[in-house]
């Protein structure tokens, strides 16, 4: 295991909260309000960046007008349109200057209380912490499916990928600097941070219920998002396109 990394003083540090947004405008401000309320225990420096990916409902001028008008610490990035969670994500770490860097979601499903918890387990030296998530809210179906993905993703996979961990979490300037210098187009970040290394831990946290009852992702998106896990960071799909060409040459041999 890497050897812890020594942390400057949290007075000194600032933390970066990276917060894709796609109409979101119900909760935008009690979110800003519970983010700093949970990371002023640390006296750290927050930088907070929200980012409109293609809002519709209200949310940009939010974001423009109020939210960061008031705060100085808030920073808003506004997408073309709606690139999807994993793009919008990507920008905003992009743009992160802190020593640490949190990824959460904007639909009060991962809980800002959760913050203090992943900072300081990144004073105690680790690079990643990683919310293992637990007591999801969602349906049956969905639920059942997120639990036969992420445990046929350990099954498969070549890295290893916590069970049950999504974007929620922190990670420090080091891991980040990573995962920015690769190429990825097609991005599954749970998996990046996975396979970039350092010394991760996982913390466990409740799944909050959503704020309203209109998933931002569709199945198809989820769907898509599935296959680049699974094809990112495995090599058994292309194992069984090999089984399936080698086959096929069978056949077809035994014709000819």
């Amino acid at each position: 295991m890497n050897q812890p990394t020594q942390r400057k003083p949290l007075e000194q540090s600032t933390i970066s909260i990276i917060l894709p947004v796609y109409n979101e405008v119900a909760v935008l401000r009690t979110l800003c309000r519970q983010v700093a309320d949970s990371l002023a225990t640390t006296g750290c420096q927050i930088e907070v960046i929200f980012i409109n990916d293609g809002s519709t409902d209200g949310s940009a001028e939010l974001l423009n007008q109020q939210l960061a008008y008031e705060d100085s610490r808030i920073r808003v990035l506004h997408l073309s349109r709606n690139y999807g969670h994993q793009e919008a994500l990507h920008a905003g770490l992009s743009h992160a200057t802190g020593d640490a860097i949190i990824v959460m979601d904007s639909d009060m499903q991962d809980a800002p209380g959760c913050l203090v918890d992943f900072v300081a387990q990144w004073q105690q030296g680790f690079d990643v912490v990683y919310a293992i998530r637990e007591k999801r809210k969602e349906g049956l179906i969905k639920r059942s499916l997120f639990l036969a993905f992420y445990r046929l993703l350990r099954l498969v996979a070549t890295t290893e990928i916590p069970r049950d961990a999504g974007n929620f979490g922190l990670i420090g300037r080091c891991v980040l600097d990573n995962i920015l210098s690769m190429g990825e187009y097609d991005r599954y970040y749970a998996g990046l941070r996975s396979w970039v290394g350092f010394r991760q831990t996982g913390v466990v946290v409740e799944r909050l219920a959503r704020h309203d009852l209109q998933p931002r992702v569709s199945f198809l998106g989820l769907c898509s998002l599935a296959k680049t896990a699974l094809f990112s960071f495995s090599s058994a799909p292309l194992g069984l396109f090999y089984a399936i060409a080698a086959i096929s040459l069978l056949v077809f041999s035994s014709f000819t």
